[in-house]
């Protein structure tokens, strides 16, 4: 498993990647939020700072963290020059395609669960994303009673 870098650390390679790939250093703030949940970072441009989501750090490798930093920084660089710099826009598409930088990341492996039910009477196996009422729901085969088995991770 894999440890936050320090705040210090990660400016520090925001600012080798950023002159690596834009010729340019990175002169404002990035830190990491734990509230993020479903992306792996943000730019926020009236602050111009960017944020990490720190599950990404820890579940995920190096070169994931790597292919977020280089996401944000084309954010970043486009709305320092006044470009546009929103996820839909061209200058921007262009610029992540140049760099190889990701449009998205990938998600989470503790959040890609499963939830298992079976059937009493045929034990039919259901996998779902998103809990099931069991009270409200029957087996699609044999109309019979299901109930939960287990949550597991793919």
């Amino acid at each position: 498993m894999a440890r936050l870098l320090d705040e210090q650390n990660l400016f520090n390679l925001t600012n080798e990647l950023s002159k690596t790939y834009f010729q340019k250093p990175f002169k404002h703030t990035i830190k990491y939020n734990n509230r993020l949940r479903t992306t792996g970072g943000r730019y926020i441009p009236t602050l111009k700072t960017i944020e990490i989501n720190p599950k990404y750090v820890l579940e995920m490798t190096q070169e994931h963290l790597i292919g977020i930093i280089k996401h944000e920084l084309c954010h970043y660089h486009l709305h320092i020059e006044g470009k546009n710099f929103r996820d839909n826009d061209t200058d921007f598409i262009t610029l992540i395609n140049k760099i190889g930088a990701p449009k998205y990341c990938q998600p989470l492996p503790s959040s890609m669960k499963r939830y298992i039910y079976m059937c009493k009477k045929c034990k039919l196996e259901y996998k779902r994303k998103r809990r099931v009422n069991v009270k409200k729901y029957k087996c699609g085969r044999c109309f019979e009673e299901i109930t939960f088995i287990r949550i597991e991770n793919e």
